[in-house]
């Protein structure tokens, strides 16, 4: 940063959290490579549909069609299975450029967004190595140029995270969607983005993890007065009204 903004660094991608849910994705092939898009669309609860040849599969892909998770077809792919107006996303994970350009193709008269593996031009998204831990992911993104240094640098950042972070965030989930009930406004929209931050800031990782269904809810009776005890205070059950927060992290003053 040189002045008063950023300044832009072309040449990367726009990284989301694609929801998928319940949407129809179709993966054409089913190798290795197959395998691991499945199991990545799977986790993100989409309907998959698998287009290949028996005696082409993976193990893991016959699992999981063994096991139902996915429709499958026995069969090579033809241009009239992207006829489906259901169809989301297109992954193709197959042996053959030629095929692969032509289904890429198909896609961009279909305006279907597309990833052709191993083929950084034809792709319109790119699968980045991921660390999951519970409601936590983490995508490393090296824009087509080394995936595994993607893999690697993950592994880095993996190892320096508390081992209890998924944990401490699916609490603090169940705490958002607590005092939504509590305060359901949208007029309360600033309010209580502001003491959830507060909260997370202001409690450790090992307090969040720790906090049970009686705390967030005596933790909640705090909100109206625009407070953040400690858990230390909120076991000791004094009354809100009679506590204020000092300033400091995880102390408190009765007065």
């Amino acid at each position: 940063m040189t002045g008063k903004f950023p300044e832009v660094q072309g040449g990367g991608s726009l990284i989301l959290a694609w929801q998928v849910r319940n949407k129809k994705v179709l993966v054409i092939g089913g190798g290795e490579v197959a395998a691991g898009r499945i199991l990545n669309l799977l986790n993100a609860d989409a309907k998959v549909t698998v287009i290949s040849p028996r005696d082409g599969l993976n193990d893991e892909v016959a699992y999981r069609i063994d096991q139902k998770q996915v429709e499958y077809f026995d069969k090579r792919f033809e241009p009239s299975d992207l006829d489906d107006p259901r169809i989301t996303l297109v992954l193709t994970a197959i042996d053959d450029p030629e095929a692969s350009t032509q289904i890429w193709k198909l896609c961009k008269e279909r305006r279907l967004a597309a990833n052709i593996a191993d083929v950084p031009p034809e792709c319109d998204f790119y699968f980045g190595s991921v660390h999951r831990d519970g409601p936590l992911q983490i995508m490393v993104s090296t824009n087509g140029n080394g995936p595994k240094m993607a893999n690697i640098v993950r592994r880095r950042i993996a190892a320096s995270l508390p081992p209890n972070i998924g944990n401490a965030i699916s609490k603090v989930g169940e705490l958002r969607k607590k005092l939504r009930v509590v305060a359901p406004g949208n007029e309360e929209g600033p309010k209580r983005m502001r003491w959830m931050s507060n909260v997370c800031v202001q409690w450790s990782l090992e307090d969040l993890c720790d906090m049970n269904e009686d705390d967030m809810a005596r933790l909640l009776q705090y909100y109206a007065p625009d407070r953040v005890p400690s858990l230390d205070n909120i076991r000791l059950d004094e009354d809100p009204d009679e506590w204020q927060f000092d300033g400091s992290y995880g102390w408190a003053c009765v007065v």
